[in-house]
């Protein structure tokens, strides 16, 4: 019995020492440089909204099409001031051009004679009264066009959330960076922080895209409008950031 306990005390002791044999050794990571991607996002409610206006008119004679844009941008920009006296307004786009019969023959010598004249003109309008935003476009389409509608941050805001979203960004960066050095073995107070690149993915604040853009005519008598439903939605900005740590 005690040469049975000998030969199993001296088959543990050959075990242990073949696994000690086997085990890898410790990965020395002094002074080792770690490239860490990072991610940051924000998002926040729409606060603004911005809205192309427009009118255009046909006729014959230039310059009776041309009166009643005038006349019809002159009121619709009296109602939208009304309206929303908050707002900011800027008129452009005025054009002219004639428009020509598509079957009429081309003669070389001759140059083509214009049917009609298309005259027209846009009006911006930005505003942060998105409370009242359906209401003033639905007045405003009782003389002009909604030609386009896109809702965003104002200044204040955006500026307000670019700082969120660096903060956001590099609290991911610590988080990442801590992970990475338990990971190894390590303590995190041993890694420190060699360069830091918020501009090393390229990814900038992205807005939502606005609708394109759609032509359209007015009527020369235009009914009441009822008023539009918009819903204003949310900007989301992301950011990325490439750190470099080296640890100690």
């Amino acid at each position: 019995m005690s040469q049975f306990k000998t030969l199993l005390a001296l088959g543990c002791v050959a075990a242990s020492a073949t696994a000690f044999a086997q085990s890898p050794a410790p990965v020395q990571t002094t002074g080792t440089l770690v490239i860490v991607p990072a991610y940051g996002e924000v998002k926040h409610a729409n606060d603004e909204a911005r809205l192309t206006l427009m009118v255009e008119e046909q006729d014959k004679d230039k310059a009776a099409a041309a009166s009643r844009v005038n006349q019809k941008m002159k009121q619709g920009t009296e109602i939208v001031r009304k309206a929303d006296p908050q707002a900011v307004l800027s008129t452009r786009g005025y054009y002219t051009y004639a428009v020509y019969p598509e079957d009429q023959p081309r003669q070389s010598n001759k140059a083509r004679q214009p049917t009609a004249w298309r005259v027209g003109q846009y009006l911006e309008v930005k505003t942060t009264n998105l409370n009242a935003l359906p209401k003033t476009v639905a007045a405003a389409q009782g003389v002009l066009a909604l030609n386009g509608l896109q809702f965003g941050l104002t200044d204040a805001t955006a500026k307000k959330l670019d700082a969120e979203r660096i903060d956001a960004t590099y609290k991911n960066l610590t988080e990442r960076t801590a992970a990475i050095a338990r990971a190894m073995g390590r303590n995190p107070a041993d890694a420190v922080m060699d360069t830091v690149d918020f501009e090393g993915s390229g990814n900038y604040a992205e807005m939502a895209a606005a609708p394109k853009m759609m032509r359209a005519s007015m009527a020369a008598d235009a009914a009441p409008v009822e008023e539009p439903s918009f819903e204003p939605g949310e900007t989301t900005l992301n950011m990325r950031v490439v750190g470099k740590v080296r640890f100690r």
